[in-house]
């Protein structure tokens, strides 16, 4: 790793404590909403990243393990349930797409190399479900009377981080053991990763800040 991507990789970790921090700060104003819970997701997610980089000099433990089976499914259900539960008030779609992902862990487990910080295959098909959510949000978006006040629209600054981020690296993940070998290519994909995950959360905390505050 390049000290650039290193300032970037410590960048990222903060650019989420920083949101974390905000999320808090501001949790007054949705402490009776269901926005409440993204602020409980993104101090967890914070605190995770932190043990994630840090804990192995308090005790070991398999980091792989913790990621692929609690970090990551924790990430891609909460936003199920933000886009598929709440945004769009179709709380069978979150179950289906939920247990969806899930299954996806068996050809996993039986199919693919173990031992890996993200599995390709079940990352790859949690971004897929993703995708698709966050095209109907697009749609949603484009198509409400409020299109004009997007800027006040929580889910337009997260759909937009999210749209970065979780889809932008999609290629990244799925092809990752091929890129690894094409040592420029796979340089240039992975400065993308770590800048778009700093916009991602900065996008996370504009939501907080600017955004309408609807039940």
């Amino acid at each position: 790793m390049s000290e650039f991507q290193k300032v970037l990789q410590e960048s990222m970790i903060w650019a989420e404590g920083l949101t974390a921090v905000i999320s808090l700060i501001y949790l007054y104003r949705v402490k009776d909403q269901y926005w409440k819970y993204f602020s409980y997701y993104l101090v967890l997610i914070f605190l995770c990243e932190i043990f994630g980089k840090w804990g192995h000099h308090l005790f070991e433990y398999d980091k792989p393990a913790f990621f692929n089976y609690f970090v990551i499914p924790l990430e891609f259900i909460f936003l199920y349930w933000l886009y598929a539960a709440k945004s769009f008030g179709r709380l069978n779609l979150f179950y289906i797409i939920s247990a969806l992902y899930i299954l996806s862990f068996i050809p996993n487990e039986y199919f693919f190399k173990m031992k890996k910080i993200i599995f390709s295959f079940n990352y790859t098909f949690g971004c897929l479900m993703l995708m698709i959510l966050v095209v109907m949000e697009y749609y949603k978006q484009i198509n409400s009377s409020e299109i004009l006040n997007f800027s006040k629209n929580k889910m337009f600054y997260i759909n937009l981080g999210v749209t970065l981020f979780y889809i932008g690296t999609l290629p990244f993940w799925t092809f990752f053991s091929l890129l690894n070998e094409y040592k420029e290519l796979f340089n240039i994909y992975f400065n993308y990763f770590l800048i778009s995950g700093i916009i991602m959360y900065l996008l996370f905390s504009t939501s907080i800040i600017w955004g309408k505050q609807s039940s």
